[in-house]
């Protein structure tokens, strides 16, 4: 097996790493004291060429593959959490199902201004009753003529504010089998009927946009339905799958972030005469942490390279996700626990890593649901 980077992959890789050093990093404290959105950072990311790292030059993108982008996600979160959670975000959810099932009209018209950072993606799934039970959607829409009519609310939906469009699902009608039929489709923000509403407190990634969405009597033409019409379910479950890889890439990120603190930290701290690095509980906790990002990122890898192969990754992904999720919550508090009291006061970064990793058990399905995912995937019955 090859486990080394292509020369593009470590070109982007430098390149994005260089780029949060000098623009994100500084930035994210205030980011997260304030919960200002670092509009002016997403602007210079486009100017990169960041936001279309996957996507062909043809729509805007730089022609990538997913594992370059996998590694700008790892980067970006490294230095900024809430940066990371929209990025990932915006090419994952917002822009990604776009150019995997959208017409040449749809990727032309919606994709190319997303890969070149003229806008933010976003993609409503979650509803109040519908978040780990996705299928369990109330949004409907009615085809009235040559134009579909859109009710529902959507909640936890990462970039709205800063979005030309967002994808959203709804019911469809059902199938011959009385199941419900589910499509995606490409609603303008600035829809007559749409409400973005305000943004959530919340405990972590504060700076990353989040809102509510209420849809009433929102039409959109009939050509804004995303692919094939009865296949939206299969395409937001696959769309999810790749978005669970970028999750545990931002995971890793911060997780290596909490890690090298407390690796340096532990080499400057001393009590009893010597540096807490030379103590045995220390140096054990330290290398717990680095042994678990070490196995998440050739899990992360290994799903990129499956996807970028064109080979079957859902499991891979939900593993990935699940354990770099979990491992990330773990190397930061572990890092907390190194820091002492130091490491629970704001004045330094890991309190907010650790707030900021907690969301990954959570967002774009919960571990419990990579769990389910995995053992269906391994040949065990449903429930």
């Amino acid at each position: 097996m090859n486990f080394s980077f292509t020369k593009e992959q470590r070109m982007i890789r430098d390149m994005v790493r260089d780029f949060a050093t000098k623009e994100i990093a500084p930035k994210a404290e205030e980011v997260d004291r304030t919960g200002e959105f670092p509009i002016e950072t997403f602007h210079k990311m486009g100017e990169l060429g960041l936001m279309g790292i996957p996507f062909p030059e043809e729509y805007g993108g730089s022609g990538g593959d997913t594992m370059s982008y996998i590694l700008a996600v790892e980067e970006i979160g490294k230095a900024c959490g809430s940066t990371g959670l929209s990025y990932a975000a915006a090419v994952s959810l917002g822009a990604s199902p776009i150019y995997a099932f959208g017409t040449e009209k749809q990727k032309q018209e919606h994709l190319v201004p997303l890969a070149k950072g003229e806008s933010l993606g976003a993609f409503g799934l979650t509803e109040p009753n519908a978040g780990s039970d996705a299928g369990g959607t109330r949004t409907k829409a009615e085809l009235k003529g040559d134009r579909y009519v859109i009710n529902g609310e959507k909640c936890w939906i990462t970039n709205t504010s800063f979005a030309r469009t967002v994808i959203v699902t709804a019911v469809n009608g059902v199938d011959k089998k009385g199941k419900k039929k589910i499509s995606a489709f490409i609603v303008p923000t600035d829809s007559k009927g749409l409400t973005i509403r305000s943004e959530y407190e919340k405990m972590g990634v504060k700076g990353s946009n989040t809102t509510e969405l209420v849809l009433e009597d929102v039409e959109v033409p009939e050509e804004n339905i995303l692919g094939d019409a009865d296949k939206g379910f299969h395409q937001f479950l696959y769309t999810l799958d790749g978005g669970r890889i970028s999750i545990a890439a931002l995971a890793l990120g911060i997780g290596r972030a909490a890690y090298e603190a407390a690796l340096a930290y532990s080499q400057e701290r001393k009590q009893f005469g010597k540096v807490i690095g030379s103590f045995q509980a220390i140096q054990f906790k330290l290398a717990d942490m680095a042994m678990e990002l070490e196995l998440a990122s050739n899990m992360i890898y290994k799903a990129a390279w499956l996807k970028d192969n064109k080979k079957p990754f859902k499991k891979e992904a939900a593993m990935a996700k699940l354990f770099a999720s979990e491992t990330a919550t773990r190397a930061c508090n572990q890092s907390l626990q190194i820091h002492g009291g130091y490491g629970y006061m704001r004045e330094y970064s890991i309190e907010r890593y650790l707030r900021d990793a907690k969301l990954m058990e959570i967002g774009e399905g919960t571990s419990e649901i990579q769990r389910l995912v995995i053992a269906r995937e391994i040949g065990c019955p449903k429930s």
